[in-house]
């Protein structure tokens, strides 16, 4: 009041947002030291509003005023002190904390001396994957294989050819291939799938169940879900299934390969799964599991650690490729690996296990490469 100054709209806002989200994506906020380039291009105060009085201009102008004006360039000072405590983040354009400042601040350096690295194609041990039904066991080795994610950078990549030739391709969740067969390809040999995802893949057996080939379907879980011993709704959905399509053949990973599956996690990134509130993505157990069953592995569509962080931002994407409508990609990976509250997956932290996994294990990416 003394200082002859309003609150603007986004101060109280921001404050607002600060109280009801665990994390905020804030998109199209300059930060305090835009405005002292002097070669910024005009920008209306407004986007509907293209006539209005230029931003910057606007925001000198109320910075200076001794009486009636707003502070935006000091509020935003503030904003860039609170982005610092973690739930705030300036996408399009970035400000201090950037998307490039976030992905810097995962770099390997910041956990190197907890990591251990383990040899994937002996981690396990004697533990294998359980068949569902029968007595079926999971041994296939291929020596070359294609990973299909499920990202829509496959989309227009035309490169369903290219991975229908190889000899072993591998999916994961509810990924489909009819209709983007040009993209993805239709083959399938091993299909990754997490319990949430069960009663996608049940429900169109003509799309995951009812092909000529013989694929092997892995699924993944708490005990409590899909364990022998829980015998709760999904265990029986996947072992009647597993009964009536004896031409698929159906495994979990058990109680032990789970915990095995974390320690791994925790020795390759120095972060304890539980206590991080992390949860283990698809994409995790599919990579393991390629590298167990795989000599060389291509992986399309998956993007590099750091693409969400590059400039100009990256083009929105939806977060899948069948799925138009759905989160963008960049924007579901920095939640995810900023979330606090809750459990989170953390894409970014497995991407960059990933890509040191790439130089021991014969991985290539395609689409981006990297």
């Amino acid at each position: 009041m003394k200082s002859g100054a309003f609150l603007s709209t986004g101060f109280f806002t921001m404050i607002l947002a600060l109280e009801m989200c665990d994390s905020i994506l804030v998109y199209g906020m300059t930060d305090g030291s835009y405005c002292s380039n002097a070669n910024h291009s005009f920008v209306p105060y407004h986007y509907y509003e293209p006539s209005r009085l230029d931003e910057c201009r606007m925001y000198r102008a109320h910075e200076h005023a001794k009486r009636g004006g707003h502070r935006f360039i000091t509020e935003k000072l503030i904003y860039s002190r609170w982005a610092s405590q973690g739930k705030l983040q300036f996408v399009y354009p970035s400000c201090s904390n950037s998307s490039a400042d976030l992905y810097s601040s995962f770099k390997v350096t910041e956990f190197h001396h907890a990591i251990k690295h383990t040899n994937l194609k002996k981690w396990a041990g004697k533990e294998g994957y359980v068949p569902v039904y029968g007595n079926k066991s999971m041994n296939l080795h291929c020596r070359q294989c294609a990973l299909v994610t499920s990202s829509s950078h496959v989309l227009g990549t035309h490169a369903g050819d290219e991975i229908d030739r190889t000899e072993c391709i591998i999916r994961m969740n509810d990924a489909p291939t009819t209709g983007y067969e040009s993209d993805v390809g239709n083959r399938t040999s091993v299909r990754v799938v997490a319990h949430s995802s069960v009663f996608r893949v049940v429900r169109k057996p003509a799309e995951f169940l009812n092909r000529s080939e013989s694929p092997a379907i892995i699924f993944w879980g708490p005990s409590t879900k899909i364990g022998r011993d829980a015998k709760g709704t999904l265990y029986r959905l996947i072992q009647r299934v597993s009964m009536t399509y004896s031409n698929l053949s159906f495994f979990f990973i058990p109680p032990g390969k789970m915990q095995k599956f974390d320690t791994l996690f925790q020795k390759e990134t120095g972060r304890d799964r539980k206590k991080s509130q992390s949860w283990l993505s698809t994409g995790w157990f599919t990579m393991v599991i390629a590298i167990e069953m795989c000599d060389n592995i291509k992986v399309y569509g998956m993007v590099p650690p750091n693409h969400c962080g590059k400039h100009p931002q990256p083009k929105r994407l939806p977060y899948h490729y069948y799925k138009p409508r759905g989160p963008d990609e960049c924007v579901t990976y920095l939640q995810n690996e900023r979330g606090r509250r809750g459990s989170h997956h953390r894409f970014i932290t497995e991407k960059q296990v990933f890509a040191r996994w790439a130089k021991q294990y014969n991985i290539s990416y395609s689409h981006p490469t990297w």
